[in-house]
């Protein structure tokens, strides 16, 4: 089985992937752990990726590309789950037409849709307990609200990362996500006008449920 995975950041989409990979044993491969998997091994390809993110810039697409299926094709026998690639239109498009050149079958694709600033405000609301960081606590949800101010598991002392405080770069990775021109939603929307004709399932799920409702609907639609 091979899927595809696409949502934006605060979609929950890292959680849906990483059940369903847990259910089938899925390889999960991660755009962010292709690349350190080059660079460490000392591949040319990772070599060459790594002269363009030491200047800072974009590893190009003819690097990417090759990088992504070496790593696909040395999945295990149950098949993988590719999460976030490809970022773009354009890097959907090769990454199409590199599958079937190499007669790799996508299975399913899947989207989790969430309304840009529902998915913000997830991020911004992500809370972490002190005494253990996987307790779900957001204060803008209202199934996982903290209490009081205090963790809703155990009522412990609770902090915000940096990172989801910063609303410049949370910004940033959403105008690339939601695009639907050149971005990721381009790459989604590339996918679902190609799903009849191609062959594989294009599943859209609703974000905004509760991490079991879209779970349960997800595998429900998996077979």
């Amino acid at each position: 089985m091979n899927i595809l995975i696409f949502g934006p950041n605060g979609s929950g989409k890292g959680t849906q992937g990483s059940l369903v990979k847990q259910k089938y044993n899925l390889d999960h491969i991660e755009s962010g752990a292709i690349f350190r998997q080059h660079i460490g091994g000392g591949t040319e390809l990772g070599k060459k990726a790594k002269e363009y993110i030491d200047r800072g810039e974009l590893v190009p697409d003819d690097i990417t590309i090759p990088m992504v299926l070496d790593v696909l094709k040395k999945a295990g026998p149950n098949g993988w789950l590719l999460d976030g690639f490809p970022r773009s239109i354009v890097q959907a498009q090769k990454l199409w037409e590199a599958l079937k050149a190499d007669g790799v079958k996508l299975n399913y694709v899947i989207e989790i849709l969430l309304p840009r600033e529902v998915a913000k405000n997830r991020i911004m609301g992500r809370r972490l307990c002190k005494n253990d960081p996987n307790h779900p606590n957001n204060i803008f949800i209202d199934a996982i609200k903290p209490v009081d101010g205090k963790c809703r598991v155990c009522g412990g002392e609770l902090s915000a990362r940096s990172d989801d405080q910063d609303e410049e770069a949370i910004n940033k990775r959403h105008d690339i996500y939601y695009n639907t021109e050149t971005g990721t939603l381009a790459a989604c929307y590339y996918f679902k006008n190609l799903a009849n004709e191609a062959g594989f399932k294009y599943i859209e799920l609703n974000g905004e449920g509760s991490i079991t409702e879209i779970k349960e609907t997800l595998l429900a639609q998996l077979s």
